[in-house]
């Protein structure tokens, strides 16, 4: 098949060009190029090389008009010349000449706000990768495609002069938003590529009044959508994973004037102590197509989920076909209920708790989950993390141009907002235990069926949070109030006052935001 605009990557001396190959084929490359291992499940495993998981330090955004005024400058979007970025680019299609090549050309979005995203690489399971994770065009879409968005993948080449350019490292993933372009080199990290383009429509969607989202999303039998927000480790994938219910997404979305929508067309799954029992539809997902990261084999070929030697953050990525129960259109319409997770380890916040919209603006921003002892070297209590939108990371905007659309659509469609939280119940983590899973899906279903509205609501003090007395499923009332859990009350008012000071701490932060509304107002107080 011809490939339009071939010569707008000003490569030289190409050799052999895969061109969107068949899942057969790259399984075969892969294999043969001796990047990958086959396991028993059917699924191929590859080693991401020295980087398990992505480089936030290493990642840059040409400084030049207009998107200047636009992006919220700092850690996050950090700044590069436009000679830095020809310099990336120049060393990037060096790399990238005089070899073979795939390319592979997909969309990100769907419908009006659909982008096409064209990659380039000489590595083969990058190439299954990016197929996994995006919206494979037909063979009709591709006579037609033209590339919106170019992103060069040269991950063997690094940058010798980092220190020069005042750049934190010889890796880099840096953004060209006048040329609709992007490059990587030094990093080999499937998910860079990801939410390389994630970060894009965060860029790209919010300017044309969309709002663009770091969520999973489901549809139940009465077409009744529902989105799901968290950091990693709160539950996201495995919660919206529901045999009753068809999934969108697992991951990114977005939301325009026609609903919601998903801005892939695979998942991307942690799989460490993955376990068939509770998450039987990701562990079936794991078959030939599925393409694992990091896991360690046994000499069967078997995968041992429960090893994290090489890291925490092991993963699989697949299309949303293995998911049996998906949203084919990978759309639905506009939200009937949004469910902020939230993984307490301080063993304070309620298992359910109903939100105005100011509250949930408030809990929008703050993007609160906390990490565990043990988890990093000089860890040894709960610490608070707070990640704006459940998705800073990601966000070339400032996190209140996020929150703006997201209020003004609760409005507009009049939509349930519910903060629940998968962590800790007892107490904080190494005295309580983390909340049960059956619990927590009693919650959820709570949400969804609506049953949780004919709930008698109280109080939380200090947090303010309406929580239900009683909740069909749960296996114990009591649960859903946390103070009636830990032995030691005195010691939960405690830290009650502790993790609201860190709230209170971290909202000061939007003090100077030129915002209509405080929605500080709407966080606990002391």
């Amino acid at each position: 098949m011809k490939i339009n605009n071939l010569e707008d990557l000003k490569l030289e001396n190409i050799g052999n060009i895969k061109y969107n190959p068949s899942y057969d084929e790259l399984i075969e490359d892969t294999m043969k190029a001796g990047e990958v291992e086959m396991t028993s499940l059917g699924a191929t495993a590859v080693d991401t090389g020295i980087f398990t998981g992505r480089s936030p330090k290493d990642k840059y955004f040409v400084k030049q008009k207009p998107s200047e005024d636009n992006i919220a400058w700092g850690e996050i979007n950090q700044p590069i010349s436009l000679e830095v970025f020809n310099h990336l680019l120049e060393i990037s299609r060096k790399e990238l000449s005089n070899s073979d090549l795939y390319i592979i050309d997909v969309f990100t979005g769907v419908g009006n706000s659909r982008r096409a995203i064209r990659f380039v690489t000489k590595t083969a399971w990058q190439a299954h990768f990016v197929e996994n994770m995006f919206i494979v065009p037909t063979k009709e879409e591709l006579e037609t495609f033209n590339p919106d968005f170019t992103f060069y993948v040269a991950s063997g080449v690094r940058n010798d002069k980092f220190k020069e350019q005042g750049l934190n490292s010889d890796v880099f993933i840096a953004f060209n938003v006048e040329e609709s372009m992007a490059v990587m080199g030094g990093t080999l990290y499937g998910g860079e590529l990801k939410k390389g383009i994630f970060t894009m429509m965060n860029y790209w969607l919010p300017l044309e009044g969309k709002l663009s989202m770091h969520c999973s999303a489901n549809i139940g039998k009465d077409d009744d959508v529902a989105l799901f927000f968290g950091l990693s480790g709160t539950g996201k994938t495995t919660l919206s994973t529901d045999p009753e219910r068809r999934l969108i997404g697992d991951d990114e979305h977005g939301w325009d004037d026609e609903g919601v929508f998903n801005f892939e067309g695979g998942c991307y799954a942690k799989v460490i102590n993955l376990d068939p029992k509770s998450e039987p539809e990701i562990y079936g997902a794991i078959k030939r197509g599925a393409l694992l990261e990091n896991v360690v084999l046994n000499e069967d070929g078997g995968v041992n989920f429960e090893d994290g030697r090489k890291t925490e953050n092991t993963r699989v990525s697949y299309t949303i076909e293995h998911i049996e129960n998906h949203e084919c259109t990978l759309r639905g319409g506009h939200p009937k209920n949004i469910i902020f997770l939230t993984a307490d380890a301080f063993g304070v916040l309620p298992p359910v708790s109903k939100l105005t919209k100011e509250q949930a603006m408030y809990y929008f921003l703050s993007g609160y989950t906390a990490k565990v002892a043990g988890t990093e070297r000089g860890i040894t209590e709960p610490v608070a993390t707070f990640s704006a939108c459940f998705g800073e990371p990601f966000l070339p905007l400032h996190p209140t141009d996020y929150a703006k659309l997201l209020g003004e659509k609760i409005d507009k469609h009049q939509v349930n907002v519910y903060l629940v939280n998968t962590g800790w119940t007892g107490g904080a983590y190494g005295v309580g235990k983390r909340m049960s899973i059956k619990d927590t899906r009693a919650c959820i279903n709570g949400i969804l069926n609506g049953s949780i509205n004919d709930a008698e609501f109280e109080t939380l003090p200090v947090f303010n949070l309406q929580i239900p007395k009683t909740l069909e499923g749960v296996a114990d009332n009591n649960v859903l109030n946390p103070r009636n859990t830990w032995e030691n009350k005195e010691e939960y008012d405690a830290t009650v006052k502790k993790l609201a000071g860190m709230f209170i701490e971290n909202f000061k932060r939007y003090a100077d935001a030129k915002t209509e509304e405080d929605y500080s107002k709407a966080g606990p107080s002391l």
